[in-house]
């Protein structure tokens, strides 16, 4: 207290400013340990399964491919008829910190393709580049099967280890589309297929190239 009162109000300030901005800058680069992502997931969806898991996983990867950091993003989710809750944008959500409140977070009242658990679109907001995220049906047998036989921790290891495609598809999007267009394709097979093909071309991002940098 005798420290403080000797500081001019104008050095106070700054020395405050400075502190803040340390401690701001230090929770934005500290990586999450998977314990403190499980206990996250707790935390705000009231427990921690296999759909949360994949979630992160999801927003990690787009937070990874699009270079973005905290609040960067948009996300717009769309479940699929055969899922039982839309249970992953919650993992999205921690992942990316995009919020309802923020307005850079929404869930789609209407359901998507049959043959699909679920599409998220994520664009970054400063740049505008954008992915899609395609769930198969066949996800929901491996995410169901790890909640049965495993808990917390074990959940999220699954997750993080399983082979991409056994999770998700993910591909570049066009710069100009329409978000309707890219959830509800009309060029999807009424069978059930889990291929989408998008009106615009796209990239899909397990084997692309940008220039000479390969993405995976």
């Amino acid at each position: 207290m005798i420290f403080v009162q000797a500081l001019s109000k104008p050095t106070l300030f700054i020395s405050l400013l400075a502190c803040f901005c340390l401690t701001f800058s230090l929770i934005e680069v500290r990586a999450e340990t998977p314990e403190e992502w499980v206990t996250l997931g707790q935390r705000v969806h009231g427990g921690f399964g296999t759909y949360i898991a994949l979630g992160i996983r999801i927003g990690l990867d787009a937070k990874q491919k699009l270079k973005a950091q905290a609040r960067d993003l948009d996300v717009t989710y769309q479940d699929g008829p055969n899922s039982p809750c839309p249970c992953i944008v919650d993992g999205i959500m921690i992942a990316t910190v995009a919020t309802p409140g923020q307005n850079s977070l929404r869930v789609l009242p209407s359901k998507t393709n049959a043959g699909l658990f679920g599409v998220v679109v994520i664009k970054h907001k400063k740049t505008g580049e954008s992915l899609r995220y395609t769930i198969p049906n066949s996800a929901r047998v491996l995410l169901d099967g790890w909640n049965k036989d495993k808990k917390g921790r074990e959940r999220y290891d699954a997750v993080m280890n399983a082979p991409q495609e056994s999770l998700f598809q993910v591909e570049e999007l066009p710069e100009k589309y329409s978000i309707m267009g890219l959830l509800l394709p009309q060029t999807m097979a009424a069978s059930g297929s889990n291929t989408i093909q998008l009106k615009e071309p796209s990239k899909s991002l397990g084997s692309m190239s940008r220039g000479n940098k390969k993405i995976s």
